[in-house]
């Protein structure tokens, strides 16, 4: 797994590291079962306070994309796994989209209506 954080970027740090770990999920890296590096190795590898990278693997946790376990670590769920999918899904919707001539804003919304429904 190959997390990197900026610094500098407006995004919060634990942000940036929950973002990481999705991307790898997305790119296939990282699987259901996969097992992520303790909170304590992520944060001295990527030069982060421990609570900033816990704060990431809390977000991942409420998301349903982490199970934290004591002793057993910090596991991607089979939820992760849908997640891959559904970012494979994307680029066709987005094909559609602009082929309708839609927007990304209105497509954006289009996608948030139906998510509230």
């Amino acid at each position: 797994m190959l997390l990197t954080v900026d610094p500098s970027s407006p995004t919060p740090l634990f942000q940036q590291v929950a973002d990481g770990v999705r991307a790898e999920v997305i790119r296939g890296t990282l699987q259901a079962g996969s097992r992520l590096p303790s909170a304590k190795e992520l944060a001295a590898a990527l030069h982060l306070n421990l609570h900033t990278v816990l704060k990431a693997y809390q977000l991942l946790r409420d998301e349903g994309l982490l199970d934290l376990r004591r002793g057993r670590g910090a596991v991607l769920t089979a939820q992760a796994a849908m997640l891959g999918d559904l970012a494979a899904a994307v680029p066709q919707l987005v094909a559609r989209a602009k082929a309708a001539g839609i927007g990304a804003p209105a497509l954006s919304a289009l996608i948030k209506e139906e998510y509230s429904k």
